[in-house]
């Protein structure tokens, strides 16, 4: 019979699994045509992403076999699914360049993923280097939702194309985002940590979709702009 150590090592990648299952969930769906489901589907393998991690540290259970598993995933997850996603979207109507833009996104978030790998310890980082692949991933299914939600996508289809492409290249740059698993949570910052989380809370319980959207358009952001007063301060110094 198994102890319960042994199988609380099983525990975070039964969630991995989750997370690989939603992601061809995912793209089942995104064949069919049934994008607004395909696009939730990569929400829910990003929750399940999220519980592998923390249950492998609760449990003190994290393991090299884990950290590559959890890697395998998020190309299938978080690389494959809203890249076809996108492409079968809006990206077949643009031929090669279509091609082109859903090719990109999964090599760049694979080479996001190796870099990763091989930059980070065994601690969590306190900041990404380039934006995480499961941010960029979920960027592109909350821009399908609001595509599908308000009609844009035979006049504004293109600004989706070039919006993967600008993802991809995000993914590997050296633009700084900060870390969610390392917010100082000291006295001094936990009133305004709280007021920021409910009242991003409260808005996507209103607007779920335009919520997220808002949301992740300013993570994305605060990293490019962030980047732009770091660049104009060297600029300064010379």
């Amino acid at each position: 019979m198994k102890s319960p150590a042994s199988l609380a090592y099983l525990l975070p990648n039964f969630f991995t699994s989750a997370s690989i299952f939603s992601g061809v969930l995912s793209m089942i769906n995104a064949i069919n045509g049934e994008f607004t489901n395909a696009a939730w589907l990569i929400f829910l393998a990003l929750i399940f992403d999220g519980l592998d991690g923390r249950v492998a540290r609760l449990t003190n259970t994290c393991s090299k076999f884990g950290i590559e598993f959890d890697s395998l995933a998020d190309i299938v997850a978080f690389g494959v699914a809203p890249s076809l996603l996108m492409y079968l979207f809006v990206g077949d109507e643009y031929g090669r360049l279509g091609i082109v833009a859903s090719a990109l996104f999964v090599i760049f978030g694979a080479v996001r993923l190796a870099r990763f790998n091989v930059m980070t310890s065994s601690s969590e980082p306190s900041v990404f280097i380039g934006i995480p692949i499961p941010t960029a991933a979920v960027f592109l299914a909350i821009s399908v939702l609001l595509f599908e939600k308000y009609g844009l996508k035979n006049d504004y289809g293109m600004l989706l194309l070039l919006c993967s492409m600008l993802l991809s290249v995000l993914m590997v740059s050296n633009i700084r985002y900060p870390s969610f698993k390392k917010i100082d949570t000291n006295a001094k910052h936990r009133r305004k940590i709280f007021v920021s989380i409910l009242f991003v809370l409260l808005l996507i319980f209103i607007y779920p979709i335009e919520g997220f959207a808002l949301f992740f358009t300013c993570y994305i952001f605060y990293g490019l702009i962030r980047a732009g007063f770091v660049f104009l301060k060297r600029i300064g110094r010379k």
